[in-house]
């Protein structure tokens, strides 16, 4: 008995040891967060828009937002938490964002500084169960839109719709959100708008690629690959995702087809129906999904 027992008790911590081992993993990819890949598409897209189109209008725009959005980050964080931010890569994506898509009067730069206050303090404030309701820079973009239009308007086409450009980021675009388990939020969106563009189409009279066009513009790009995407800012099941995806691209072309029509409650979502779209839709669906849930 004596003898059979021994190696029974050596296997023993060999075993453990072999399942208890960490896997060495092949590619660096799966370990990235989520606002890792975020950022490094929003990255992408600003050093392109930069370097071939020079769409930013200027280093001091960058800073200006980049710099309010991280000293926002950390001000609230110790003063509404008590500790300082444990990452600062929010701060860094809304910056970006908020450098790309905001465009104000010549000469202008509080408007970057206010915008990147409004999408940061949100987080803190407009919270529920614990988490916030509005994607930082939709929720800040489209704030200032609201209290500053005359003065402010957003990123069209200023890089044009160069077939490579928009190819490239496209492509990494499509990447990121794939990793990310969210292509489907895409893919419906897109597929929405597609098929509402038909619709404003047909109702007005133009051609179908007129009303397609928005889509392939730099605005766009960063709404369909983060802002829609935004996994904080997301309801959580599959469905509901895709449900709320649809439901952003039935607002966004009723807000189009509102002000193709003259209609006044229309008007102060002209300037960018698309961000209007989410900053009405992503929080009422965002309360309704965890009003659901126990507190």
């Amino acid at each position: 008995m004596n003898a059979t027992s021994k190696p029974t008790a050596t296997s023993t911590p060999a075993a453990s040891t072999q399942t208890t081992s960490t896997p060495v993993r092949p590619f660096f990819l799966p370990q990235l967060s989520p606002k890792h890949l975020i950022s490094a598409l929003i990255t992408l897209i600003l050093v392109v828009g930069e370097l071939r189109f020079g769409v930013l209008g200027g280093y001091d725009r960058l800073a200006t937002a980049l710099g309010t959005c991280i000293l926002t980050e950390m001000v609230l964080s110790r003063w509404l938490l008590g500790h300082w931010p444990k990452s600062l890569l929010s701060a860094y994506i809304s910056g970006n964002s908020i450098a790309l898509l905001v465009k104000p009067q010549e000469g202008l730069l509080w408007p970057f500084a206010m915008c990147a206050v409004l999408s940061i303090a949100g987080k803190y404030v407009l919270r529920y169960r614990g988490s916030h309701l509005w994607n930082p820079s939709n929720l800040g973009i489209a704030a200032l839109l609201l209290l500053a239009a005359p003065k402010v308007a957003i990123l069209s086409h200023e890089w044009g719709n160069a077939l490579f450009v928009n190819s490239l980021i496209w492509a990494i675009g499509l990447l990121v959100v794939s990793r990310l388990k969210l292509l489907h939020v895409t893919i419906s969106y897109t597929l929405a708008f597609l098929a509402l563009a038909w619709v404003r189409s047909v109702t007005l009279g133009l051609p179908f690629l007129t009303e397609v066009g928005p889509i392939t513009g730099p605005m766009y790009q960063l709404f369909v690959f983060f802002m829609i995407t935004d996994p904080p800012t997301t309801v959580r099941s599959r469905n509901g995702r895709i449900v709320v995806a649809v439901c952003i691209a039935l607002v966004e072309c009723a807000l189009r087809l509102g002000n193709d029509f003259g209609q006044a409650w229309a008007a102060p979502f002209a300037p960018a129906p698309a961000i209007f779209a989410l900053f009405l839709t992503g929080p009422v669906a965002l309360l309704l999904t965890r009003k659901r849930k126990p507190a």
